[in-house]
């Protein structure tokens, strides 16, 4: 596991000489997002709200993982990724990658977790007997942040367990197939691997150990600085976005979500259900970017170095967050 999450940093810094792409100097900029994962802002990508806002084209390509958004920011092949998870962000910025946040995209306690095959008849209460057992995880991600915190808290010992890298999807089939005995992951991939098994705890218990799980919207430092007012219009369309879904979830909207996010209306429906969108005034409350969201960053990357997933943790995180977009798409 060290070996992979140390591998994905490392290529992230050898892709830092690259120059990043700016919308001033192509008339478009890209943005990474995840397919199977239903929200707001994808009503606005449907309507051609993001060009109209911006002035210009908005290409939108799907993701599997946060780290391959890392990776592809820091080559310079997308300046925004939306909705990239704490953990791959913290990897990449305790890797020397220079990204920053900018929102909080979406908070998903209850969408994102590790299931046990049916067959181990294994749960919380007997939940140390997944030692020696084989696990599919996406490395480097909040799935992978939530996995250690939870072997932790059941005193589940990591050097006894056949860690295996996968993205939610493959992790979900390999455990279908008793390839694995558990699995964790996200979104689709997670709504797949509960057909096979249980989860060892609910999203309300694991944010009572203090495990939290959010995504964020981040772009390279570089590009934020030299294009200030397209990343605050960009998040003031997001907005716009959660707002109208937050007064009227409707079921002409949600269909167009589903239809954009590749999944059918009960699917989507029901992944949506576990997501909040904090508005732009709680993300700037002491709740997130005033006050909890640094230390938090500082507390996954501690996690990470303590599971010898990377090598060290940055002294302070507050440089990894910039909320003068946000500030600005507020004002609009």
């Amino acid at each position: 596991m060290k070996r992979t999450a140390l591998g994905i940093v490392a290529g992230l810094a050898t892709a830092l000489s690259t120059t990043v792409a700016t919308a001033d100097g192509h008339g478009e900029i890209t943005v990474a997002y995840f397919l199977e994962w239903p929200m707001p802002m994808m009503a606005a990508k449907a309507s051609g709200a993001y060009d109209e806002a911006l002035g210009m084209k908005v290409n939108w390509v799907s993701f599997e993982t946060g780290t391959a958004m890392s990776a592809a920011m820091a080559s310079g092949d997308v300046q925004i990724a939306l909705s990239q998870g704490v953990p791959p962000f913290v990897v990449a910025a305790s890797g020397g990658q220079d990204i920053q946040i900018v929102d909080v995209a979406v908070s998903y306690s209850d969408n994102d977790n590790c299931v046990v095959h049916a067959d181990l008849e294994i749960d919380k209460m007997s939940a140390g007997e997944l030692a020696g057992k084989k696990v599919a995880v996406p490395l480097g991600t909040a799935a992978h942040y939530g996995f250690l915190r939870q072997m932790d808290h059941f005193g589940v010992d990591l050097a006894s367990l056949s860690i295996v890298d996968m993205p939610p999807p493959e992790g979900a089939n390999a455990l279908g197939q008793k390839a694995v005995d558990f699995a964790c992951g996200y979104g689709g991939g997670l709504t797949s691997m509960k057909e096979h098994g249980n989860v060892l705890l609910t999203g309300s218990e694991k944010e009572a150990l203090g495990i939290l799980v959010f995504d964020v919207t981040s772009a390279p430092a570089e590009f934020i600085a030299e294009n200030g007012d397209v990343v605050a219009k960009f998040l003031k369309v997001t907005a716009d976005a959660n707002a109208e879904w937050a007064a009227n979830p409707s079921d002409e909207m949600l269909a167009v979500i589903a239809e954009q996010a590749g999944m059918d209306l009960d699917a989507a429906k029901g992944a949506i259900a576990t997501m909040a969108f904090p508005s732009i005034e709680e993300q700037l409350s002491s709740a997130w970017f005033g006050g909890n969201a640094a230390p938090f960053l500082k507390g996954v990357a501690d996690v990470f170095v303590e599971a010898g997933s990377i090598d060290s943790a940055l002294d302070s995180y507050e440089d990894a967050i910039n909320t003068g977009p946000l500030e600005a798409a507020g004002a609009m």
